[in-house]
């Protein structure tokens, strides 16, 4: 598929998702939709790839949710963009560059973890046209800051600055723009230098843990650690432990 409204970059084992549509503050219309769907599925059938970035083109907005002015995504055809991003089994990092509103919220909410600037904005405005969130909001914003926090954002339809979302923990840290992507290269760095499958299975365990008993959920740690120490990577952990050298992790 040729991207229109993506920018899609792969370098070694990490790849950038830039949404570029910045005239229209990065806002989410079907082939958007479409687009980052295909763009999903390779990062899937890509063993290469150990961290995905997700980002907005220019310094204004992350994405303030569904262009409205596109009439044919007004309707029940809408896709989802949050689904495809939860669904990669590699961790995904939002580097909300600026405001990030509505459904452009919902996407940063299926990422695995959230950097801002310090000049951006949050919120679900749906409410005030008489909609509500649809693409995963209800569910993952509550498990992130808590019920109350959640239904104050979802009813009052107001949105909340960089450091009130750092300090209820809707994101993980707050940084001036220039500071932004130094960060993200800084993280994505350590996560490519980790065992593929250590942090594969690490992110499974807490995504799947949040929906089961704590029972049911240690039962799914102890299994997915079992499983890890049938890896390759395993071993090699061990033996660069005992040899005093860096760990030459394969692929996932």
């Amino acid at each position: 598929m040729r991207y229109e409204t993506l920018i899609y970059q792969k370098a070694g084992a990490e790849c950038m998702i830039t949404i570029n549509r910045p005239t229209v503050a990065n806002a989410i219309n079907m082939r958007l939709a479409e687009e980052l769907a295909d763009v999903c599925a390779d990062i899937s059938h890509d063993e290469r790839i150990r961290v995905v970035v997700v980002t907005g083109a220019g310094d204004k907005a992350f994405s303030v949710g569904v262009d409205l002015k596109e009439s044919s995504y007004q309707s029940a055809r809408l896709i989802s963009v949050a689904a495809p991003i939860a669904s990669l089994k590699v961790p995904v990092i939002a580097a909300i560059n600026g405001d990030t509103l509505d459904q452009g919220l919902e996407l940063a909410l299926a990422c695995d973890i959230r950097f801002a600037v310090s000049t951006a904005r949050f919120g679900l405005v749906h409410i005030g046209s008489g909609l509500m969130p649809w693409d995963g909001a209800t569910q993952r914003l509550p498990r992130l800051v808590g019920k109350a926090r959640a239904m104050e954002m979802f009813l009052s339809g107001k949105s909340i600055d960089a450091a009130e979302a750092l300090r209820i923990g809707l994101v993980n840290r707050v940084v001036e723009q220039e500071q932004l992507m130094p960060l993200i290269r800084d993280v994505t760095q350590r996560i490519v230098s980790k065992a593929p499958f250590a942090v594969e299975y690490a992110k499974e365990a807490i995504c799947k843990g949040l929906d089961l008993t704590l029972e049911q959920g240690l039962c799914l740690e102890a299994d997915l650690y079992c499983l890890l120490q049938t890896t390759e990577d395993r071993t090699e952990g061990i033996k660069a432990f005992l040899e005093k050298r860096p760990p030459q992790f394969k692929s996932r």
